[in-house]
């Protein structure tokens, strides 16, 4: 047998440990499981589809929104449950159909015993926020499965009986230290108008944006899943990047001047005569798209802070990244602005994900809030529960193949809306009925739309010849097999989900 040296011996004996160290961290390695995926929802208010989204990107200065587009799977064909604030932001928590968690106006509360998405995804070790406008109840108090809260409004509605109550929001008191006082006649708050004449270093975005870095700065050892709803763009249209964009850049829909005739819902034409009532020329529609796109430059800068905070704690590819609204905006389409309507500018919304390893893309087949919270779920690797009434689209998402489905839609009564004062196009029964009324919409994949009403005209539109929904055709005569089948199709959805309204 050859003689080995005692310093041959040591080094293979070395040689052989560090092998046995490798293999035993490659085998952990291999065993160890995946981190958890981190969650962050930027929800704006009133955002409009085609400004981020569309044909009318270029015209608005947000690069970082671009930028964010750019990195994600876009649904380029994207709709709220129901085209206003608490009923869509109700099912985008919960995975419901507003009559289903019984808010179906601006007056909902969501009940303590309908789940939020941090409830179902029944994960203790997820750290969990919200931050900004609730606008479903209680605004101070963290609830839902959400740890941390921080509160930008300060009323709220007792989940008893719908009751406004006044308190003291983070942001107020982030005001009030700053030596502001209050402009309301109750000494304790600030109106809706007041913070947006304030800089920017002092505005609601800027304040959210610093409450979620902090956020991400404390949790970024810890998966967590965190929304920031901003306040903007919902008006008051004004704020400190008023003139960012170019008077004469700024371009209104083409629909613009168009009137309304009597074939259109009396409701329509109602918000109609009275938003003709506060523009009297075209001039003065621009002017106040002019600082809509203001108020969304504004949130373009604190969700790039925020997405930059991400990058700068190595978070981006442990974490999805969504980007949507609660409903958009008319803004001079049809001379209308604000929401509650059926019209694309109103009912569809920006629609932006990106996931970690999925390749940006864009999609074209129609997307619905109802889904929103089963798909993140499965993202985040848990399975949505029964009482969902949505489907996950994580395939779509992940490339893979799937049937278009139908869009459904639904409006409910509201207040007693502010076209009621001194119109001329219709008495005063004709027009508290028509305020009464209730639509159930559908939209197929192939760009019909169908709005039909219990009190008040019903609508037909081809999206694909009339993409600025000026025909209306359901009175044509024309398209009576079109409009019975998309009808069907609409009460056998009503059936499914036990949406007993007769439209």
């Amino acid at each position: 047998m050859r003689k080995i040296s005692r310093r041959s011996f040591l080094r293979t004996v070395a040689l052989g440990s560090a092998a046995l160290s490798i293999n035993a961290h490659s085998r952990a390695q291999l065993s160890k499981p995946a981190a958890k995926l981190n969650l962050i929802v930027f929800l704006p208010d009133e955002l409009r589809a085609d400004l981020i989204t569309g044909n009318a990107v270029e015209s608005v200065r947000a690069s970082n929104l671009r930028r964010l587009a750019s990195e994600s799977v876009v649904f380029e064909r994207a709709y709220v449950t129901h085209p206003i604030c608490s009923p869509s932001r109700s099912s985008l928590l919960t995975g419901m159909w507003p009559h289903q968690t019984r808010c179906t106006s601006n007056k909902g509360v969501l009940l303590r015993s309908f789940q939020c998405l941090p409830e179902m995804l029944g994960d203790p070790s997820y750290r969990t926020g919200y931050f900004g406008k609730w606008h479903l109840g209680d605004e101070f108090v963290p609830q839902h499965g959400f740890q941390e809260w921080i509160s930008i409004d300060d009323s709220f509605k007792s989940p008893e009986r719908g009751k406004k109550k006044s308190g003291q929001s983070d942001y107020t008191q982030f005001l009030l230290a700053r030596g502001y006082e209050p402009d309301l006649h109750n000494g304790k708050s600030f109106s809706l108008r007041f913070p947006t004449t304030l800089p920017f270093e002092l505005s609601k975005p800027k304040f959210l944006e610093t409450k979620a870095c902090d956020f991400l700065e404390h949790h970024r050892r810890e998966p967590f899943v965190l929304f920031v709803a901003f306040f903007e763009p919902h008006p008051p249209y004004n704020g400190p990047f008023n003139y960012e964009h170019a008077l004469d850049s700024v371009a209104v829909d083409a629909t613009v001047e168009n009137n309304f005739g009597k074939e259109m819902p009396l409701r329509y034409r109602l918000r109609q005569e009275f938003y003709r009532k506060q523009h009297s020329t075209v001039a003065q529609y621009r002017e106040t798209k002019q600082k809509y796109l203001g108020l969304i430059t504004e949130i373009d800068h604190s969700i790039g802070a925020i997405l930059a905070k991400l990058d700068d704690l190595d978070l981006r590819d442990q974490t999805i990244a969504v980007l949507t609204s609660d409903h958009g905006d008319m803004m001079t389409g049809h001379g209308l602005l604000g929401k509650q309507l059926m019209f694309e500018q109103s009912a569809a919304v920006p629609y932006l994900i990106r996931v970690p390893g999925e390749i940006p893309r864009k999609c074209a087949q129609p997307a619905s809030h109802i889904d929103f919270v089963p798909t993140m779920l499965e993202l985040l690797g848990k399975s949505a529960p029964s009482h969902c009434a949505g489907q996950s689209r994580a395939g779509v998402i992940r490339g893979e193949t799937a049937p278009s489905n139908l869009i459904f839609l639904q409006w409910a009564p509201t207040k007693v809306d502010i076209a009621i004062k001194h119109s001329t196009l219709a008495s005063k029964p004709e027009i508290l009925t028509c305020l009464n009324e209730s639509t159930r919409a559908v939209i197929s994949p192939d760009g019909w739309k169908l709005c039909l009403r219990d009190k008040d005209k019903n609508e037909l539109y081809n999206l694909r010849d009339d993409p600025d929904e000026q025909r209306n055709l359901y009175y044509d005569g024309s398209h009576r097999s079109m409009i019975d089948d998309l009808g069907k199709e609409i009460r056998r959805w009503q059936t499914k989900v036990r949406d007993r309204v007769r439209v």
